[in-house]
């Protein structure tokens, strides 16, 4: 849904096809030291992985193995995928590979026999809790219920993994980048091209096009890159999917009016030029840091994006013409166009309504049109130096980001670009692959060419960190997971839910799994590059902020550490060391976490705290507001800056307010002034309803549920509270009938909350889900609403959650549930666990006995 009202819509078989089309068999799942192993074998380029093995996940493919597995009923055929019914995939293949693997792999033994270990040792003292499953309430018999099959999905090093898909412009990136360096099958191999192929035929829309993100209508931006990624893997130019893609990219003016990011990967296969492409001029870099504006002080993730562009924009990187691309160049193009003819300079600026989310500030036209028209045209021999330059400095800046992340980076954009210029630089194909190469320079530019074709072998090894494959086929993910993120929440649910108990050895594995992923806090990380970067001076020369002791999104081997993964990690890790399940007694091998460990990461987040009081993501805010009127990018929202979100700010104060409750000695002061500034920035940016805006979620109930529990956490008293009073008020109006709640996408991109509410991939009619109504509720039960109407509001949210709960104890796939900057949703197939499991067990343990205690039921 966008704001010009329209929908997306599918045909009821991809085009060319008669029904929707399946990823073949032979696709096995690896994770931690097993998929280093797995990667090594098959690239076996020379170089070796580094960093912590933990929670990395990959697919390959592999028959045979796959047959051994379907045997023990994981390896089935793949089950069918239509986008028309939900274009998010439930990923069924990983889960039933994953059931199949705990039964077979005696993990369902060694569960039932540490659970009898912990009962025996305290149950006789009357010591333990819900380890009783006769004595369970209908609530409390679902969350047994629902975690008994979530820890039969857990990996074996003790995370959650699942599809982190969603955005539909990042695989594109990657084909052409496989495409220009001459299709190497260790980059890409024929079965990734076949699935890959899956993904985008299904996710090709009626109109031909294809959207921003699997939910979106189409746009041009998805339509051009997917469009160009289908023929680059093989199809024909008069295949029906390529004869509609062809016809939706004309009606809207050809990939003249595409955005931005799509013209420079158009740039970089040779099938647009340079001159159509507004400037991203690498010299920037040489500018004095302590200016009102340079490239240091953008949002991280702004900044490492623009980072290699710079240096493919001033290389002006162009694959050499080929007869498919030759096609291109009329294909994508209005019809008889001549293409040397097209008018580059006029169309730089040119951007279809469709994705035109984030217009291009007039100011930022002038400053491009300065760049280009002055700066490139008249700068002379002081352009050339400066470029120069820049670009030696890009690609020191882009190998210092390689080796901080293990060569995973910070996402997958910068990840196939990063690679991409170092094979650039590495002198092209023959050096990269191993050979002499060519060029020019002495030693000195031979040994940086070497080292750059190390670069790019190492990039290799970690393509396959960013490929999920599901029912829908293979895509790129979002980031390299959501590991860390899942887990934490996971861990929190379940010992909330006084379950925690009943199952040590899957909290066993997450206590491991959280150990290993604190950031260059184990012997492996710091014996990786990364942790030479850590030093001061080498964070001050490339603008990185302390990352030891925070914890990241998805592995501890991706480096960045996050203010909310930091907090939700902390809390995780502060709840598990309390649980008697995994006492020393009784699990002799529990790994060490020293209390300085714990001090490295309240440090982190004091550190990461902005002045206007809220938490910032991955970096302090070092720019301005006005930086968003230099958004180049018009398809996002709020990208130049690290502002301050309502998300990390809750989790933040969660995180302190444990922490400071476990070690009351450590920053006291700091801590507690933190957390006081902290609750003020919830209260400052409440919207007038009672609600807030969600930035990493859809959308206000999931904002809401954090707002709501900052504020709580921050010391806010529940009885007398304006603010909480608001915010709950808000969530009661908004439920629906049935007892659920329901947000799209569509809040998010819009601002408002969804007029009908999750009736497009919900649960129809009444437009309800599982994760909003799980949001919502635990809101509810931790603002302490207690009146008549408020206890039977939250009874009928836990009916519904309880009504909709599958007969193996797992929720149905809804909706998209995550959000980045304003305009992209993508996937956490782990939200539809945790949170059902998350609100039912507060409601069982804690909500529900308060009643009965002071008579309210």
């Amino acid at each position: 849904v966008q704001t010009d009202g329209r929908e997306p819509a599918w045909p009821a078989a991809p085009f060319g096809c008669k029904a929707p089309l399946k990823v073949e068999p032979g696709w096995v799942f690896a994770e931690a030291a097993e998929s280093h192993r797995v990667t090594e074998v098959l690239v076996a380029n020379g170089q070796a992985l580094t960093g912590e093995p933990a929670g990395r996940q990959i697919w390959h493919f592999d028959p045979k193995k796959a047959e051994g597995l379907a045997k023990g009923g994981g390896g089935q055929a793949p089950p069918s995928f239509s986008a028309v019914a939900n274009p998010n995939s439930a990923d069924l293949v990983f889960r039933r590979q994953m059931a199949a693997r705990f039964k077979a792999s005696g993990d369902e033994s060694l569960a039932r026999e540490a659970a009898k270990q912990v009962q025996a040792k305290y149950a006789p003292r009357g010591l333990l809790r819900g380890v009783d499953a006769s004595k369970d309430s209908q609530a409390q018999a679902s969350v047994r219920k629902g975690f008994d099959f979530y820890q039969r999905i857990m990996c074996a090093d003790g995370h959650f993994a699942g599809d982190y898909g969603g955005p539909l412009f990042l695989l594109p990136g990657l084909v052409i980048t496989w495409y220009v360096t001459g299709k190497p099958s260790d980059v890409i191999s024929p079965a990734q091209q076949r699935a890959m192929v899956v993904h985008l035929r299904n996710h090709q829309q009626a109109d031909g096009g294809w959207g921003t993100h699997i939910e979106s209508p189409s746009t041009m931006f998805g339509a051009t890159l997917n469009y160009v990624a289908l023929r680059l893997l093989g199809a024909e130019r008069g295949d029906e999917a390529c004869v509609q893609g062809r016809a939706f990219l004309r009606r809207h003016g050809g990939a003249l009016y595409t955005a931005s990011w799509a013209k420079l990967w158009l740039c970089v296969l040779g099938v647009m030029e340079w001159e159509g492409h507004n400037p991203v001029p690498p010299e920037m870099w040489l500018l004095p840091d302590w200016l009102p504006f340079h490239p240091s002080r953008l949002w991280c993730h702004c900044r490492m994006v623009y980072l290699p562009m710079c240096y493919l924009y001033g290389t002006k990187f162009a694959h050499p013409p080929d007869a498919l691309t030759l096609e291109l160049r009329e294909e994508i193009y209005p019809q008889g166009a001549d293409y040397k003819a097209l008018p580059w300079d006029r169309s730089r600026h040119w951007v279809a309504a469709i994705d035109d989310y984030s217009p291009v500030h007039p100011l930022m036209v002038v400053a491009q049109n300065a760049l280009r028209h002055a700066w490139e045209r008249l700068g002379g021999g002081l352009l050339g130096k400066a470029r120069a330059a820049g670009l030696a400095y890009a690609l020191r800046y882009m190998e210092a980001e390689d080796r901080q992340t293990n060569f995973v980076c910070i996402g997958p954009v910068n990840k196939v670009m990063n690679m991409l210029c170092a094979w650039h630089a590495a002198g092209g194909s023959s050096q990269a692959q191993g050979g002499t190469g060519g060029g020019t320079g002495g030693a000195a530019a031979a040994s940086q060419r070497a080292r750059q074709a190390s670069t790019w072998k190492r990039h290799v090894l970690r393509v396959p960190d960013y490929l999920w494959l599901a029912e829908d086929g293979m895509k790129m993910q979002g980031y390299n997971g959501s590991q860390c993120w899942d887990t934490s929440f996971a861990v929190q649910a379940m010992v909330e839910s006084g379950l925690a108990d009943a199952f040590p050895l899957p909290l066993r594995r997450a206590y491991s799994y959280l150990e290993k992923t604190q950031i260059l806090s184990t012997p492996t990380s710091q014996a990786s590059e990364a942790f030479g970067y850590e030093s001061e001076p080498a964070r001050r020369e490339y603008f990185r902020h302390v990352s030891k002791g925070g914890w990241p999104f998805s592995t501890s081997a991706h480096g960045w550490p996050i203010s909310d993964c930091t907090a939700e990690g902390l809390k995780g890790m502060l709840a598990l060391r309390h649980l008697r399940a995994l006492n020393r007694d009784v699990w002799p091998d529990k790994p060490a976490m020293p209390d300085e460990r714990f001090f490295d990461a309240c440090n982190v987040l004091l550190t990461l705290q902005n002045t206007d009081g809220g938490f910032a993501t991955y970096e302090n805010n070092r720019g301005y507001g006005w930086y968003e009127a230099l958004n180049p990018s018009e398809v996002f929202g709020d990208i130049m800056i690290d502002y301050s979100y309502v998300e990390c700010t809750n989790a933040s104060i969660g995180a302190l307010a444990a922490f400071h409750a476990d070690f009351p000695e450590h920053r006291a002061s700091e801590v507690v002034a933190g957390i006081e500034r902290a609750r003020q920035f919830l209260i400052d940016i409440q919207r007038p309803d009672g609600s807030w805006y969600g930035s990493w979620g859809c959308c206000f109930t999931y904002a809401s549920w954090f707002g709501v529990e900052g504020l709580l956490q921050a010391g806010e008293d529940p009885s007398s509270s304006e603010p909480l009073a608001k915010a709950c008020a808000f969530l009661l109006k908004h439920q629906n009938t049935n007892g659920g709640w329901g947000e799209d996408f569509s809040s998010c991109f819009d601002k408002r909350y969804a007029p009908k509410g999750m009736k497009l991939f919900g649960d129809k009619p009444e437009g309800s889900g599982v994760v909003c109504t799980g949001w919502a509720l635990l809101a509810l039960m931790a603002a302490q609403r207690h009146e008549p109407h408020e206890v039977k509001a939250v009874q009928r949210g836990v009916a519904y959650l309880l009504a909709r709960q599958l007969d193996d104890g797992d929720w149905p796939q809804e909706g998209i549930s995550g959000v980045f900057n304003r305009a992209c949703g993508i996937t956490y197939t782990a939200y539809r666990n945790v949170f059902p499991i998350w609100a039912l067990g507060r409601f069982a343990n804690e909500y529900e006995p308060h009643l009965k205690s002071v008579g309210k039921i």
